[in-house]
């Protein structure tokens, strides 16, 4: 039986048995479960079993902390496993709403941050313009509205480039098919009705006029600013071309001629294909909403309220803002829009409880919570959906539910806009008269607050983050690492070695991961980068260094054994960002580069580059010190 089979067995038993694992995968220190039941796992057992340090609950993933040999474990745990699906295959095997959602989710994961200073910088010019400090013409407030609503805007092009990455596409032609989609005279065909040259589906509901063709075929102009869905099947559809293009073009040629087949096909695609699908089904929900509205205005608000956020979502919200515009501009007065008001509100209340309960265990919650409350207050809403809720599906029901409960007030009250104006708290205004009532304002505040006060409950009361660790687990002090521990330890020379990366260095217990700070994988010191190098702080060897680059063990000549584990979730990343310069077996001096990585895109990623420097085989030494100045030595072992 080989060295690590009966771990392995012991394992995979006790996370409820092959059948009960949908995939699994692992980084350098951990096995990464995904199962089909959490409750039929035996994390008591688990953790008494020589060679698990400790078991945790998150991100979705049951994940057993293994240490430095867990390469060789994943190793037994897969042939045991056998044909259980990967990760990839899994996400491949969802449901397509679902696989629709995780892509979605995953697209926005890697620029939330600018999506939310852009949505504060909105609120900031809708602010400043309510207070009468700028007006909507001033150079001041156009450059501001410039600057936070150039993301939202030119949302296909960033979305092409964090969409190519989910489906393993050329990030670069990703990046150029969201401009084309966004391309002036593409843009300026979608607003110039005057002077269209033919029309489809002629006396339909979903009758579309063309300004122009491709080989004949017709194109029906299509406003993709701010949209995500057309760009994200556009993508999809050009890496299945790259695909094909990479088995049929010699290698020697796939430089060129692979970008190019696949602009080639895919542009046109998108252009004839998804623009007026897009169009059609904006059409279809332009017309059910006014017969709905008709014929029900309460449970008209009520419906509109509660699909806002995924009609949203979907790009398909255009066909209720155009036919608010149309109200508006003809009869100076609309209730298309006024159900949706408590929308975005439901989104800031479902986001302020999940803050409230889970900030301290959730680094998403911690960096994210508080711009993505700001923004949503300002009526942008994005960064509450993509980064915090829509992954939390119950989460993102519940402002759903908090968004019908304000429409149906709105529809109750028979309210409606006056004018199209600012989003947010910033959209009261567009309540009041042009005579000056207010009476209309006054009910849109009372929906925003019932909108408010469901979503907050609702998440308050009955949300469960199951990726949490508990109390329980904080608690409960790991034991230490003992795997391939020999019964007759070697002596082990006392040395000492310098940092491997130039940072502030920080005690151990200060790590945000639980596995690090509780010293169960061994004693050490955390180090926050300033510059993206790795170097060796000793002479030796390189014993594993993970495949995507963001982790690596090492061994002294005289026996230290440490790991420098660059990022917390980097695994996430698959490689990106990080560039390895060494292999495993490789002899090491100090100084040696190791690892480069690039500080900045990981942490526009939304992950922390916070890096754990770890003495794996602590309890091989009588003593070790750590000390928290770059200029001395970090670690010191005694024998």
């Amino acid at each position: 039986m080989g060295k690590y089979q009966a771990l392995a067995n012991d394992i995979v038993q006790n996370v409820g048995g092959r059948a009960n694992i949908n995939s699994v995968g692992h980084c350098i220190t951990r096995l990464r479960f995904k199962l089909k039941d959490e409750s039929k796992a035996n994390k008591a057992i688990l953790e008494q079993m020589d060679g698990v340090v400790t078991v945790m609950q998150a991100g979705g993933q049951y994940q057993v902390v293994i240490g430095n040999h867990v390469p060789q474990v994943y190793e037994e745990v897969a042939k045991i496993t056998g044909n259980v699906t990967s990760q990839d295959e899994e996400t491949q095997k969802m449901s397509p709403f679902n696989r629709l959602i995780d892509i979605i989710s995953g697209s926005f994961q890697p620029f939330l941050g600018v999506l939310a200073a852009g949505g504060m910088i909105k609120g900031l010019n809708a602010l400043l313009i309510a207070l009468g400090a700028l007006s909507a013409t001033d150079g001041t407030s156009v450059l501001l509205n410039a600057v936070g609503d150039a993301i939202f805007t030119f949302l296909p092009i960033v979305v092409g480039l964090t969409a190519a990455r989910k489906f393993k596409l050329n990030e670069f032609i990703g990046l150029v098919l969201g401009m084309i989609l966004m391309y002036p005279s593409i843009q300026l065909a979608a607003f110039d009705g005057s002077n269209p040259i033919g029309s489809l589906f002629s006396g339909t509901i979903i009758e579309s006029n063309y300004f122009s063709t491709f080989l004949g075929l017709p194109v029906i102009a299509q406003n993709y600013s701010g949209t995500v869905v057309p760009i994200i099947f556009t993508v999809w559809f050009a890496s299945i071309i790259q695909k094909r293009a990479k088995k049929i073009i010699p290698e020697m040629l796939q430089t060129f001629f692979v970008p190019f087949f696949t602009l080639l096909i895919a542009a046109p695609f998108a252009l004839l294909l998804i623009g007026p699908t897009l169009n059609v089904a904006t059409d279809l929900l332009s017309t059910g909403f006014q017969n709905l509205l008709a014929f029900n205005p309460i449970l008209f608000m009520a419906l509109l309220g509660f699909l806002w956020q995924v009609l949203v979502i979907f790009g398909l919200h255009w066909a209720v803002v155009s036919v608010a515009l149309v109200q508006v501009g003809a009869e100076g007065f609309s209730h298309m829009l006024a159900g949706t008001f408590g929308a975005s509100f439901a989104q800031v209340a479902v986001v302020f409880a999940l803050w409230l309960k889970f900030r301290k265990q959730d680094k998403g919650l911690q960096t994210l919570g508080i711009p993505a409350i700001i923004s949503g207050i300002a009526g942008v809403t994005e960064p509450a959906i993509y980064g915090l809720t829509l992954k939390r599906k119950s989460a993102f029901l519940y402002s759903m539910i908090g968004g019908a409960a304000g429409g149906a007030i709105l529809g109750m009250a028979n309210s409606g806009f006056y004018t199209l104006g600012g989003l947010g708290i910033f959209g009261l205004p567009n309540f009041i008269s042009p005579q000056g009532n207010m009476s209309l304002m006054w009910n849109a505040i009372i929906a925003m607050s019932v909108s408010m006060f469901v979503a907050f409950a609702m998440t308050w009361l009955f949300y469960r983050e199951t990726a949490l660790v508990t109390d329980d687990d904080k608690t409960k002090a790991p034991k230490p690492w003992t795997l391939g521990k020999s019964k007759l330890q070697k002596a082990l020379a006392g040395e000492s070695f310098h940092a491997p990366l130039n940072g502030e260095i920080r005690a151990l217990h200060e790590a945000s991961d639980e596995v690090f700070s509780s010293g169960a994988m061994g004693q050490g010191v955390i180090i926050l980068p300033k510059k993206g190098e790795v170097v060796a702080p000793f002479n030796g060897e390189v014993v594993t260094i993970f495949p995507t680059g963001h982790a690596i063990g090492i061994r002294s000549d005289n026996g230290a054994e440490l790991l420098i584990h660059i990022g917390m979730n980097t695994v996430e990343l698959e490689g990106q960002h990080y560039e390895t310069f060494v292999q495993s077996g490789d002899r090491i001096k100090k100084g040696d580069l190791l690892i480069k990585f690039d500080k900045e895109a990981i942490e526009a990623a939304g992950y922390v580059t916070e890096t754990p420097v770890i003495l794996t085989n602590s309890q091989d030494y009588t003593e070790v010190k750590t000390y928290l100045s770059h200029d001395e030595k970090i670690i010191e072992t005694a024998s």
